[in-house]
C-alpha cells in the first residue's frame, strides 16, 4: 500500500513559484527548490517530475492566478477606461521592491520562450488572455462611450498589452514612477485621441 504524501501539494508548488519568481530558472537548484518546499528531494521528484517539469507547472499556475485577477479587475469595473488607466498607472504605484522583483511571466517569457517550448506555449496562452481581456475592456468603454467608435478594439488591446508588458520591464530596469507614469498617461491619450 502507497503511503500518503505528507505534505499539501499546493503549497508546496507556491513556494517553487517564489523561487523561480527569484531566481530564474537556470540559478534555481534543486536544493533550493526541496528546502523552500520543505520536501524531500524524492518527494518532489515523484510529485512534480524533474526540475523543468516543476518550472512549467509553476509558470502555469502562476500565468493562471495573475489573468484570473487581470481580468476581473478589467471586466467588473464600472468604468472600463478607468481600469485600463488603473491597471497601466498601477505600475507606477508599487512598492519599490515589487517593481524591482518584476513579473514571474515576463522574466521567463524574455529568458525562456523561443528556446522552451513549454514556455512558449505557456507565455502564448497568457498572452492571449490578457489581450482578450484588454480588448474586451475597450469594447465595453465604447459601449459606455468612454472611447471613440472608431477605435480598433482588437489593436488596442495588443496595443495595451505591449505597454503593459513594457511598463513592468522598464519598472524592472529602474525606471522612476514619474516616468511610468508619463509613458502610461501617453498611451492613454493616444487610446482616447479620435482617429482617421
Amino acid at each position: 500500500m502507497a503511503r500518503p504524501k505528507e505534505f499539501d501539494r499546493d503549497a508546496a508548488l507556491a513556494k517553487a513559484v517564489e523561487v523561480f519568481w527569484d531566481k530564474g530558472y537556470e540559478a534555481t537548484s534543486t536544493e533550493d527548490l526541496v528546502r523552500a518546499m520543505g520536501i524531500g528531494r524524492q518527494s518532489m521528484y515523484d510529485t512534480f517530475g524533474d526540475k523543468h517539469r516543476l518550472f512549467a507547472e509553476a509558470l502555469q499556475r502562476y500565468a493562471e492566478e495573475r489573468s484570473a485577477t487581470f481580468g476581473a479587475c478589467l471586466r467588473d469595473a464600472t468604468s472600463p477606461l478607468s481600469a485600463i488607466e488603473s491597471v497601466l498607472l498601477g505600475v507606477s504605484a508599487e512598492r519599490p521592491c515589487d517593481r524591482a522583483r518584476g513579473c514571474f511571466m515576463i522574466s521567463a517569457t524574455a529568458d525562456l520562450a523561443g528556446i522552451d517550448v513549454d514556455v512558449t506555449r505557456i507565455s502564448r496562452e497568457n498572452a492571449d488572455r490578457l489581450e482578450a481581456s484588454f480588448e474586451a475592456a475597450v469594447r465595453a468603454a465604447q459601449g459606455k462611450k468612454e472611447l471613440p467608435a472608431k477605435v480598433d478594439a482588437r489593436a488596442a488591446g495588443r496595443f495595451l498589452l505591449s505597454t503593459y508588458v513594457g511598463l513592468k520591464l522598464s519598472a524592472k530596469a529602474g525606471s522612476s514612477p514619474d516616468a511610468l507614469r508619463d509613458i502610461a498617461r501617453f498611451a492613454l491619450a493616444g487610446l482616447a485621441a479620435p482617429t482617421k
